[in-house]
């Protein structure tokens, strides 16, 4: 293990100054695209997005229609990039994210987006950028550079700034007084004490992330960083979907991470993670209620929709050190760059 800190710790630990730039200084673009979709009042929202982005989109999809009862749908950048299609988005709004506001297919589809009708939101860490150019609403994250080729404050910056976007949009106070709270929230999850799963995996190959609504979009970004910075081949799954199919894989000793927020479906993840750690796999949970699985640590933020976000928090730290403890450098994964391009 290195006795320097990595880019990656480093900007773990900025995240809290992050979410305050963030809530302190992006607040009248947030509210002006709230204004538009109030007065648009689309009946559909699309997203487009890439990798950690699109991961972030996913918690945007459950937290509207929870809240909004807007259906989302994500559309592949491919669409216009290269299959040159036009999709009739007249009635609906598109969201666009990015850290860089670069990748040629995200901004050829959000620049499709607009020509087409969509209310245009683009959500970037590079106010100038060409996604920013093409959207009618430009709304920076305020992230500040982010050096390691792992995003972490990015992906919590680019999911609080839709979920203000959302709380305006609704006029909801309790989300807006949520997520006025995070930053604070946000420093107490950086030191959950996760090092029984650190020594649990040190070895590991292979494991199952599951979670459901957005703990789902959180358990697909673990899975991700699983991959990019420790070469363990993680996958996530739905806690009720890991039920069709791919349990046929859990043997006894099989390691899950549960991830289950303070929402509607904690006790259906529950459930399903104490019947499989019942069947003797190896089971963590981040709920006060596991049994036969071990439970991790998480912080409570007050609010269903704020509550699966600060489990990535605490999930960057441990991830870090885990990779760190298997030799490996978390800011530079092998054949990955920071920024990638696609068409």
């Amino acid at each position: 293990m290195t006795t320097a800190p990595t880019k990656m710790a480093l900007e773990i630990q900025e995240i809290p100054d992050a979410l305050r730039r963030l809530l302190g200084g992006s607040r009248a673009r947030i509210e002006a695209a709230a204004d538009e979709l109030r007065r648009a009042d689309p009946q559909v929202i699309t997203t487009v997005a890439r990798g950690s982005s699109d991961h972030a989109a996913t918690y945007l999809k459950y937290a509207i229609e929870l809240l909004a009862g807007v259906p989302v749908a994500s559309i592949g950048p491919s669409i216009a990039s290269i299959y040159q299609a036009r999709l009739k988005l007249q009635n609906a709004a598109t969201i666009a994210i990015s850290q860089s506001g670069k990748s040629p297919d995200i901004v050829q589809m959000a620049k499709s987006a607009r020509q087409s009708g969509a209310v245009s939101i683009a959500m970037t860490n590079t106010p100038h950028s060409p996604l920013a150019d093409v959207s009618a609403h430009a709304i920076d994250i305020a992230a500040g550079p982010e050096l390691s080729v792992a995003a972490t404050k990015t992906f919590v910056s680019s999911i609080t700034a839709g979920l203000l976007l959302l709380a305006y949009w609704q006029r909801n106070d309790a989300l807006l007084e949520a997520l006025d709270r995070l930053p604070d929230q946000a420093e107490e999850a950086i030191f959950c004490d996760w090092t029984a799963l650190n020594d649990r995996l040190y070895n590991e190959t292979s494991l199952f992330i599951l979670g459901r609504g957005p703990a789902l979009a959180i358990a697909s970004e673990v899975a991700l960083k699983f991959k990019e910075t420790c070469q363990i081949h993680a996958e996530a799954y739905s806690a009720a979907e890991v039920m069709h199919g791919p349990v046929s894989i859990v043997g006894s000793g099989f390691p899950l991470l549960g991830l289950a927020a303070r929402d509607a479906a904690e006790q259906p993840v529950v459930d399903v993670c104490e019947a499989l750690a019942g069947q003797g796999a190896s089971v963590f949970l981040t709920s006060a209620q596991a049994r036969q699985a071990v439970s991790l640590p998480s912080i409570a933020t007050g609010h269903p929709l704020t509550d699966p976000m600060l489990l990535i928090v605490s999930f960057y730290a441990f991830i870090e050190k885990l990779a760190r403890q298997r030799g490996l450098d978390p800011d530079v994964p092998r054949n990955l760059r920071k920024v990638t391009e696609t068409i």
